[in-house]
């Protein structure tokens, strides 16, 4: 993963569950979370997929379906979501990519880097899928 910005993938999963957040109960068409986000379709189908193995999203065919946000999945955090799509975040990389940086040997960043990379930290700990229910900005193109 390249610090701190996440793949294009985390960032229309994190779209998709906003919508379907702010949908509250009623079965969401991937078709309509296409439409509505610009995430190309067969890219979101992979996505869903992902997000239903994993037990966030419930999916059902036919007539009515498509996809709901699991109950539970309200008060999964952000860095949840990431870690779906990228694995295990590792937030003790320098910004410079150097292996030899830490309190011992900073680099010339460390200590601006430092509290940034710990504030964004918290925040993805913090931050629920709950919390960004339909937000404008998550669900705009």
């Amino acid at each position: 993963m390249r610090w701190p910005a996440f793949s294009q993938t985390t960032g229309y999963a994190l779209k998709t569950l906003s919508i379907l957040c702010a949908s509250k109960d009623e079965w969401k068409r991937a078709e309509d979370i296409s439409r509505e986000t610009g995430i190309p379709a067969n890219y979101l189908s992979k996505i869903l997929n992902q997000l239903r193995k994993r037990g966030v999203v419930v999916g059902r065919k036919g007539w009515g379906g498509g996809f709901r946000l699991e109950d539970s999945a309200r008060k999964l955090t952000i860095l949840k979501v990431v870690e779906i799509f990228e694995g295990r975040v590792d937030f003790d990389t320098c910004v410079f990519g150097l292996t030899e940086c830490n309190q011992e040997k900073p680099c010339s960043m460390h200590e601006h880097w430092a509290p940034v990379k710990q504030a964004f930290t918290k925040m993805l700990n913090k931050v629920a899928i709950g919390d960004i229910c339909g937000k404008r900005n998550a669900t705009s193109k």
